[in-house]
């Protein structure tokens, strides 16, 4: 536990509390009008919004590896909220969300912080932008103020339900809700210090009590009055079958969570020149969402425009974090019968502002017209996000962009057939050189470029398969540009390997990493190929097969491929021609 706050907190002072105190609390005003926003649009009471602020806000900074992150609630967990809430219901989101923390946990004791950036950004942006849909679309019916709404999981049936009860339109909400959003497109321009999103709920609430009050949905009408009272300890009722039920569910909250922590964390970074510890980040994440069900808190993860709020607003610590989090508890104890009042029609516009911010849409546009195969693994992901779930958009992303990264791989492998280019002053190895006209009947080589993996390894074989069938004496095979081989790769070469030594070959290895040797060491390979076939050289390599070729069948040969291919084809003809003249003189 001591490892957690190993120099985080070196040389702290007074002004630094000073700085953190007024970050936290910034952050804590912009926290208040979101937590309730993102509580009601994942299906649960606004206060748990706030719950998750104070006990995952603080913990998350206090356990995280970044000195700045900011956790809580976020737009991102939205549908997947949502979606459990209605499957599940509300103490099985608890659950799920507790599993995900014991995950998070697991995933950074184990070190896997690192892997999370192997998620191709295609993917990323793809479900970000289909959440950021479906958080819009959900707000629609209450920017309209629809009465009648049923809320279901399936995007297209929400559409379906906003169609059928458009004739319930509420003038009045609409015009709260236009308040709202025109507060907070002004304000950053008119009053840069203000959070734009709590303005526009305070003026906007305090017009529909004045002038609206019998005519506009509240957060205390549709949810019942928010409780003051601070949240309390409670035990979840769990069971072997639950957790079966619920693993699923809970391994798609810890790794959204784990990569909505991560990226915010790199943003961090960026903007303070740190580095933060992934793996203790994820560990923080983790801490939070175990302990945070316990209290009614629903899963949190780190805020990116929270925490970039939090750096500038002068934040030097952790501390900021936690000072977000006590500002939040106590807001909720003075100030939460108030909250019931508010109309949900102030906080569509601040849920749609917060999805537009979220879309990505100049990274998706810019993706889009690249016309790739990464153009495809987001469309395909961004689809299944708003058409199916948040589940199988990754799923499938992820394994698109497998497929369509190997066969890239695959295409970058070159395999060519080459010889010493004898007009170059040190005679590299090319393949123009290589025609009918010139090539060494007994000595074939080539040079292969690229991983030898499962994606490649059968174009591999087939083109060396091929060069075999025309039985030359000896194989050399160039391999000093192959990073590595899988097992697939393996099990192909060794095909090769086989395949000719049975012909009576003798097949050559040149240049091959210490990795490479490595791993054929280990499948007993190097040994089948024999010690005595590696080179650390071409040139090793070339004098070893000259001197194990059929020499006689040098004779007439004109290919000259190699410069002592012109002594070897005189030597023999000499050889001849001295065995012709003693037959000659013994009959005379």
């Amino acid at each position: 536990m001591r490892g957690l706050f190993t120099g985080r907190f070196q040389g702290y002072s007074l002004k630094h509390f000073q700085k953190d105190l007024l970050a936290g609390v910034i952050v804590g005003v912009i926290a208040i009008p979101l937590a309730m926003a993102f509580a009601i649009a994942s299906g649960v009471k606004p206060e748990y919004g706030i719950y998750t602020t104070c006990i995952a806000g603080a913990l998350i900074s206090l356990f995280g590896g970044s000195k700045y992150q900011i956790g809580g609630p976020t737009g991102a967990f939205i549908p997947i909220l949502f979606g459990i809430m209605i499957t599940y219901g509300y103490e099985n989101l608890l659950v799920a969300g507790l599993l995900a923390g014991i995950m998070l946990c697991l995933m950074g004791m184990f070190r896997l912080g690192s892997l999370i950036a192997f998620i191709p950004r295609p993917v990323i942006i793809g479900f970000t932008s289909g959440i950021a849909v479906i958080i819009f679309a959900g707000q629609i019916a209450n920017f309209l103020g629809l009465t009648g709404v049923t809320k279901h999981e399936g995007f297209i049936d929400n559409l379906k339900e906003i169609v059928i009860h458009i004739d319930t339109i509420n003038l009045y909400s609409i015009t709260i809700a236009l308040i709202c959003f025109a507060i907070m497109i002004a304000t950053p321009k008119f009053l840069p210090k203000v959070p734009g999103s709590l303005l526009g709920l305070i003026i906007s609430s305090a017009i529909a009590s004045l002038f609206f009050s019998e005519h506009v949905p509240t957060i205390g009408t549709a949810f019942g009055t928010i409780s003051s009272t601070p949240p309390h300890f409670h035990l979840l009722a769990m069971t072997w079958e639950k957790i079966k039920h619920l693993l699923a569910p809970a391994f798609v909250i810890a790794i959204l969570g784990a990569i909505e922590s991560l990226l915010s964390a790199v943003v961090a970074d960026g903007m303070t020149n740190s580095k933060h510890n992934s793996n203790r980040e994820l560990i923080g994440q983790g801490i939070a969402n175990i302990i945070t069900p316990l209290f009614g808190g629903i899963p949190a993860t780190g805020a990116i425009a929270r925490t970039a709020t939090n750096i500038k607003s002068g934040a030097v610590s952790p501390i900021s974090g936690v000072i977000h989090g006590v500002f939040v508890f106590v807001t909720l104890l003075l100030l939460a019968p108030y909250a019931s009042a508010i109309p949900l029609a102030s906080m569509a516009p601040i849920l749609m502002l917060v999805a537009w911010n979220m879309s990505e849409r100049k990274h998706f546009v810019h993706i889009l017209t690249l016309k790739t195969g990464d153009s495809l693994v987001l469309l395909v992901t961004f689809l299944l996000t708003v058409f199916t779930s948040l589940t199988t958009a990754v799923e499938v992303g992820l394994v698109l962009a497998v497929i369509l990264f190997a066969k890239r791989m695959s295409e970058m492998l070159v395999i060519a057939k080459v010889l010493p280019d004898h007009s170059q002053k040190h005679e590299k190895v090319l393949p123009h050189v290589v025609n009918k006209a010139h090539d060494c009947p007994q000595i074939s080589m080539f040079t292969i470029e690229g991983p030898l993996f499962f994606g490649a390894a059968q174009t591999f074989e087939q083109s060396i398969m091929t060069t075999i069938h025309s039985q030359p004496k000896i194989l050399i095979l160039r391999l000093g540009k192959v990073p590595f081989m899988d097992t697939t790769g393996e099990s192909y070469f060794r095909s090769i390997v086989q395949h000719f030594t049975k012909q009576g070959g003798v097949l050559l290895v040149s240049g091959a990493a210490p990795e490479l040797k490595e791993t054929v060491k280990k499948t007993n390979l190097y040994d089948e190929i024999g010690e005595e076939h590696f080179f650390d050289h071409t040139g090793d390599a070339l004098n070893y097969s000259l001197a194990h070729i059929e020499t006689t069948q040098c004779t007439g040969c004109k290919h000259f491929a190699f410069h002592e291919c012109t002594h070897l084809s005189h030597q023999v003809e000499e050889k001849q021609g001295a065995k012709t003249n003693k037959t000659s003189n013994k009959r005379i």
